[in-house]
């Protein structure tokens, strides 16, 4: 696995402690992390997926944003994936999730880093149909 640039301590015993593969990349000049074979919530087209987490320059002062998945998440019920875009990563088309913190749910500088992001990730699986519910069971 690549390490084209170094993590925080702390971002890489985590991302260690998942279990899965990872790795940091340099594409067109933004750094990433790809996380290999993460689980996704029931309900979509895939169980497992890439994702990548863009490491924003100031990074761990400045704040993580989106999510970007490979292959591309589709619900099984069919409904669509709201504020989704194609982003190239490494070669191939990640789907963007254009999800963002709120101001109920601010960057905290010292607090939040790769680890907080990952669980606003996986929360995001699951409210996708919290805001929009449909009948496959989970």
């Amino acid at each position: 696995m690549r390490r084209q640039f170094q993590l925080p301590e702390h971002d890489v015993i985590f991302l260690d402690g998942l279990g899965l593969q990872w790795e940091t990349i340099i594409d067109r000049g933004m750094q990433w992390v790809l996380i290999h074979e993460y689980p996704v919530h029931n309900g979509y087209n895939h169980k497992k997926v890439s994702i990548a987490i863009k490491i924003e320059t100031g990074y761990p002062r400045a704040p993580l944003d989106m999510a970007y998945f490979f292959p591309h998440l589709n619900r099984l019920d069919g409904k669509a994936i709201n504020a989704t875009s194609i982003q190239p990563i490494d070669g191939k088309q990640y789907q963007r999730w254009s999800r963002h913190r709120t101001g109920q749910n601010p960057w905290r500088e010292g607090v939040d880093d790769l680890s907080t992001h990952m669980a606003l990730v996986s929360f995001w699986f699951e409210q996708e149909f919290i805001k929009r519910p449909n009948g496959i069971a989970a």
